[in-house]
């Protein structure tokens, strides 16, 4: 490969100068890469070359450029421009934004129409006016900028409604006491222990305590304990080697050692089996992890969330769950109601849902019929706000008006009133068992699960099923 390095420039010299912005030149004759490389430099930029495409692909391997000059013929005799053309679509597909220019002595209108096609900014012939090749590097350079930025902010805006503060609805008395503790305890670094029954919201608490902490700039790591399999825990939670065991490919980071200086979230902390709380309670005390296969001992800074609907002191009592490793998770416990405790805040929820959903599926969905909303506050609710939130968006998706009637969300057949059994299907009559069973026991999944003859797990692997 024949590259070019550029030469240091002296910006004062040149009040038009932009020594940020990098250019590649792509031309099968030395001479015409150093005609050009003359050109740009005078004007500030800076340089580098490349004689074959192959060059230019090594080059855009390994580092950034601002905007690439390409020749569209590259062996001696040939003038098809097909070795530019593909040249061009290759660049397109390593990265669509990269303004190309493209230089040629044997330009038609076919050439320049599919050059364009292909991701062309401007089609240039040979020999080329200085000024006006000046003048398209710049433009092109600048609106790329303006678009990665725009593009940039963009995303940066999603993470922040994705990971910032979330929608937390609570206008009903019964949350007021939840809100006040949630103001308190943000901003200090207090281990909080949310508990409530299946649904009622405890990762929105815990996503709003870390927006509103002063770790909020650093990540929210969430880590679902109910579903990891023992086996993968420690690597889950520590991360490995590699080699560390038989699928260990490479090495593997922690969640602990991802969520440094930021926020860890450990959802269903009642799910931990036994044999593994002690190795949570010592990082939780000295606040070192090692990976598996490891004797590398890595400092964290976390400050850990945890959520669950079991009642951990029971679980206490009965051996289950460590009582020291409650104290470490629970220095404040925030309890969230029922949504049947709070039913102020069904309509501002329903509405909230509908909106969203109304939005996501392009529908004109814009309210509840009065019947519905009566429907909504005489329902039990035994998923909670969960449940509130996957029959909202059935029913915008049900809806063939305006409005929301009682049959779209499908509350009073097949959930308050079933049919009969043998009238309905496998999945409808285990949708029911398994509401019956929660309703029963208050939303306790231990209860519920022993009573329908199922483990934790596979009775949190059903409620994410049916959506409850």
């Amino acid at each position: 490969m024949e590259k070019t390095l550029p030469t240091p420039m002296n910006p004062s010299t040149n009040p038009r100068s932009d020594h940020s912005a990098r250019v590649l030149v792509a031309d099968d004759q030395a001479d015409v890469r150093e005609a050009l490389r003359l050109v740009l430099k005078s004007e500030g930029f800076a340089v580098e070359t490349a004689g074959s495409p192959g060059a230019v692909l090594s080059a855009l391997g390994s580092r950034e450029y601002d905007a690439i000059l390409i020749d569209l013929n590259y062996t001696r005799d040939t003038t098809s421009g097909e070795e530019g053309l593909d040249l061009l679509s290759r660049i397109q597909a390593l990265d669509s934004s990269l303004p190309v220019v493209v230089l040629t002595a044997w330009g038609t209108v076919d050439l320049a129409v599919e050059a364009m096609r292909r991701g062309a900014r401007d089609f240039l012939q040979k020999p080329w006016d200085n000024a006006r090749l000046i003048a398209s590097v710049r433009t092109h350079i600048e609106l790329a900028r303006a678009l990665r930025r725009s593009q940039r902010l963009e995303a940066e805006n999603r993470l922040l409604q994705a990971q910032g503060r979330p929608a937390l609805i609570a206008e009903s008395a019964a949350m007021q006491p939840v809100m006040d503790l949630v103001s308190r305890v943000s901003a200090s670094d207090a281990n909080v222990l949310i508990t409530g029954e299946h649904g009622t919201g405890k990762d929105v608490i815990a996503r709003t305590i870390q927006a509103l902490s002063t770790r909020s700039s650093k990540p929210l790591v969430t880590v679902n304990i109910g579903g990891l399999p023992e086996t993968l825990f420690e690597s889950e939670l520590f991360g490995h080697i590699k080699g560390a065991f038989t699928d260990a490919k490479t090495d593997r980071v922690g969640r602990f050692e991802l969520a440094d200086q930021g926020t860890l979230f450990l959802d269903e902390i009642a799910n931990l089996p036994l044999n593994l709380q002690a190795k949570l309670l010592r990082v939780l005390e000295t606040g070192e992890v090692e990976r598996v296969g490891s004797s590398i001992t890595r400092h964290v800074d976390v400050r850990v969330l945890s959520a669950t609907n079991a009642d951990l002191r029971a679980e206490v009592s009965s051996g289950r769950f460590r009582e020291d490793l409650l104290f470490r998770l629970n220095t404040i416990e925030i309890r969230l109601p029922p949504l049947r405790e709070r039913k102020e805040d069904i309509p501002l929820l329903a509405h909230y849902f509908l909106r969203r959903y109304a939005a996501r599926y392009h529908k004109p969905t814009t309210g509840f019929d009065e019947a519905a909303l009566r429907l909504l506050a005489r329902y039990a609710w035994p998923g909670n706000v969960r449940e509130l939130d996957h029959t909202v968006e059935r029913a915008v998706l049900l809806a063939q008006s305006d409005l929301i009637q009682p049959s779209d969300m499908a509350l009073e057949g097949s959930r308050e009133t079933p049919a009969r059994l043998d009238e309905m299907s496998l999945e409808d009559v285990e949708r029911v068992l398994i509401q019956k069973a929660m309703g029963r026991y208050g939303g306790n999944v231990t209860q519920a699960a022993h009573a329908l003859g199922l483990s934790r797990s596979a009775l949190y692997r059903r409620l994410q099923k049916h959506g409850l």
